[in-house]
């Protein structure tokens, strides 16, 4: 398929409608199983569209479906150009990209190009393979220090990041062992990933995010890291193996190659990095067209916290000419409800945050199950635990499985509505969960489900071009006007504003005229004339 045939939306925005969407992410596993295994699936996701299109979003994101032997959750990836039989078969992403488009709907997956999975072909080979072979080339294998691995290098999941193979060697891996890193100052590995990229772009999907994007290139020599918790240290100082100045000459490659297609498809970087100035390298004119804005999903429930990171989020975006991304939940992070105190002060303060993270300019992501107020499942039995992190911690991090429990649908059901009944979930669903299922909280004006309809149904009619505008407010209340909206979001004690027609609030409040009483832990919506 050439390029100018590609099935990917047309249309107003066109080629920008990127830069002031609302993107939903579906962890696959966890959203929909068509075939009673358990496990999401890629027909599942289909059946469930239309709950994409009523909840307003403009695209959604799909974690790895391809085959792999699931050590991390697909994000081990043993053929990047095919489908897992778990997931479906390569016309089941074929229907689904064009069953997507026929809602209005965009669809970005992922590429996952740090490393493989142990059972891809090209590592299989190496291990066969001697010591400097082209085979091995492909890959960071390197010898020893003595009896010892090559540096000090840390693995994110745990342990050290270096395997040793029966010939002596050590290969690196910054995640699990059977994920080892690719080299990416190989040429082979430069021309195999844009040939992955073009697979999908033909195939007609809209745009790619990008796993560990700050992590292909490591610095010259492996230097040490020279710290005991690197991980730690991560968000205030550089790691010899992330955020490397070499990453941004291959995604000006690759953005050559996206802008190669009719419209022109975009990337978002999983880049995390010590600061939004650093970020915002990533999103340079001729570089990817979004990053995640990891600092806003850190800061921490507080006006002073999150308007510094607003402010400075802003500030490193506008200059080089990218939209601001706002995202508060995704599959490795636990949910924002827990986050922000679990419980009914959790709802309460996520509901807020919902609002918040709307009015505000750029582009939004929202991880599935935030629309229906999910927390963080936080007493899934040992025995089911799955994620690598679990088991490289040797049982002492529970890892992210609790933010990856399969979403409820219906009120009733085995799993409620994820499957077909009589199936058992991957991971066990909570008994509560029917609550907060999509068919319980549909029609509720209350609920957090209908909060978002109406909240994604309002934001269309914003001028999303508009720059935002900070207003004096009073302590411990963020107060902004933007593109004919009003906001205010109060974390103190219960507090009177002065506000325009009110558009929508995130709990019940009192109105006299143009005075609203704003409770703590609420957010409010005004039209400006």
């Amino acid at each position: 398929m050439s390029p100018d045939s590609s099935t990917a939306v047309t249309g107003d925005p066109g080629a920008h409608w990127w830069r002031h969407a609302v993107i939903y992410q579906v962890y696959v596993r966890s959203f929909a199983d068509s075939d009673g295994d358990g496990i999401g699936d890629l027909p599942g996701i289909r059946s469930r569209l239309g709950h994409l299109a009523h909840l307003g979003v403009d695209a959604l994101w799909i974690t790895p479906f391809y085959p792999s032997p699931m050590a991390d959750g697909g994000y081990d990836v043993a053929d990047y150009r095919d489908v897992d039989p778990a997931f479906g078969t390569l016309d089941d992403a074929r229907g689904l990209v064009a069953d997507a488009h026929a809602l209005g709907l965009r669809v970005i997956v992922d590429i996952v190009p740090n490393h493989t999975s142990a059972a891809h072909p090209w590592f299989q080979q190496a291990l066969t393979a001697p010591p400097g072979s082209p085979e091995r080339a492909r890959y960071l294998f390197r010898p020893g220090r003595g009896d010892g691995p090559p540096n000090d290098w840390e693995s994110v999941f745990g342990g050290p990041a270096w395997t040793r193979v029966p010939d002596g060697e050590w290969y690196l891996h910054l995640f699990d062992s059977s994920q080892p890193d690719v080299d990416w100052s190989n040429p082979e590995v430069r021309t195999e990933y844009v040939d992955v990229l073009r697979f999908w772009l033909d195939l007609g999907v809209d745009g790619f995010r990008i796993d560990v994007a700050h992590g292909l290139v490591k610095a010259d020599g492996l230097p040490d890291a020279g710290d005991n918790d690197q991980h730690g240290v991560a968000d205030t100082q550089r790691l010899p193996y992330f955020d490397q100045e070499g990453v941004h000459e291959i995604y000006r490659s690759w953005r050559a190659v996206l802008d190669s297609y009719s419209p022109p498809r975009v990337a978002v970087a999983e880049a995390w990095t010590r600061d939004a100035a650093r970020t915002a390298r990533y999103v340079r004119s001729d570089e990817l067209h979004q990053a995640f804005n990891f600092h806003y999903l850190r800061a921490d429930w507080s006006a002073a916290d999150l308007r510094a990171v607003i402010t400075g989020t802003l500030a490193a975006t506008t200059p080089v000419g990218a939209p601001a991304t706002w995202v508060l939940s995704n599959h490795d992070v636990q949910r924002v409800v827990t986050r922000y105190g679990d419980g009914p002060v959790g709802v309460r303060r996520a509901r807020a945050a919902t609002l918040l993270t709307l009015a505000l300019p750029g582009s939004v992501y929202l991880y599935q199950g935030e629309e229906l107020g999910l927390p963080e499942v936080l007493d899934l039995p040992d025995s089911v635990l799955q994620d690598p992190i679990w088991r490289r911690s040797n049982h002492t991090e529970r890892g992210r499985d609790g933010c990856r429990v399969p979403i409820p649908w219906t009120r009733s059901g085995t799993a409620l509505g994820f499957a077909p009944d009589g199936t058992t979930p991957w991971l066990p669903q909570p008994s509560g969960w029917s609550d907060l299922s999509v068919a319980a909280q549909t029609d509720d004006p209350a609920s957090v489900l209908e909060l978002y309809r109406t909240a994604l149904r309002l934001r269309r009619d914003f001028d999303q071009a508009a720059e935002l505008e900070w207003l004096e407010s009073a302590p411990g209340v963020l107060t902004f006007h933007r593109g004919g909206l009003g906001c205010a979001v109060n974390f103190g004690p219960d507090t009177e504003i002065l506000c325009g027609p009110l558009l929508l609030t995130s709990e019940q409040c009192e109105v006299d005229g143009a005075k609203l009483l704003l409770p703590q832990d609420t957010a409010a919506w005004w039209a400006i004339p």
